[in-house]
């Protein structure tokens, strides 16, 4: 079957698969990057949560 590829089929597929090779690596850092700001943001509410509820407890207790 290869025989039947010619040089510059060959040199396109393997651009293709560098380009899709290095998108991939690109959405892998970009989406290690938002798991991190989405915990962040989740740890962010869970402190507000126990902020607000302390507030609460001292304006119930007043």
């Amino acid at each position: 079957m290869e025989a039947e590829w010619t040089e510059e089929t060959i040199q396109r597929i393997v651009a293709e698969h560098t380009a899709l090779k290095q998108r991939v690596r690109q959405l892998t850092a970009d989406n290690r990057t938002l798991d991190e700001r989405l915990k962040a943001a989740r740890s962010n509410l869970r402190f507000q949560d126990r902020r607000v509820a302390d507030l609460e407890a001292q304006i119930a207790g007043t």
